[in-house]
């Protein structure tokens, strides 16, 4: 049985791309879509890139829920995986898949999450505190940001003279190494 999963990402898709080569040799997992919300953002050159199907919703589609549920069911969508999508799921969507959509954040969650917590924020906020390690958080998604049951963590170290952008490059080579894996476990069991 073949598990059809879509993306959700509102930026660049680097976590797009990385997950759907992991995948390219892996007859059982389809990504018939890639869903955003920003009609410019670049994860719309690499579906073209990857020959899958990018659409953009307004946020409002993305509110309101219905317009995307419909959507993934016409596509008989199984699981919803979020690769840097900023917006919160809205109950509708939540409903139509629980316990099948998953988030990856760039810090070990309960931690430098929620509201506004994304991305550099996320990274300035862990040096500015601080912190002597970051990472990765990939779980699954509720009505509150960043709140739902972790799934997977992975540690980085962050040195005294480390910048948010050294912090960033180590949690995003963790995103890439960990993300596809964590998917692949996850919907083989």
């Amino acid at each position: 049985m073949t598990t059809k999963i879509v993306l959700f990402a509102s930026g660049s898709g680097s976590n797009v791309e990385n997950i759907v080569n992991y995948f390219s040799n892996k007859s059982n997992f389809e990504f018939p879509l890639i869903l955003s919300n920003k009609s410019d953002a670049f994860v719309h050159e690499r579906a073209k890139n990857l020959n899958i199907p990018s659409y953009t919703l307004s946020n409002e589609d993305f509110r309101e829920g219905y317009k995307v549920v419909s959507l993934l069911k016409e596509h008989n969508i199984d699981f919803i995986v979020l690769a840097g999508f900023l917006l919160k799921i809205s109950s509708p969507i939540l409903e139509a898949y629980p316990n099948k959509i998953i988030n990856i954040h760039p810090a070990l969650l309960p931690k430098f999450g929620g509201k506004g917590m994304y991305g550099d924020y996320v990274h300035k906020a862990v040096v500015e505190a601080g912190e002597e390690e970051s990472g990765i958080t990939i779980h699954y998604v509720n009505e509150n940001y960043d709140e739902g049951n972790i799934i997977f963590q992975a540690k980085c170290e962050v040195l005294k003279n480390d910048t948010p952008e050294n912090v960033a490059s180590k949690v995003h080579q963790l995103e890439y190494l960990h993300y596809p894996k964590v998917i692949e476990n996850l919907l083989s069991n």
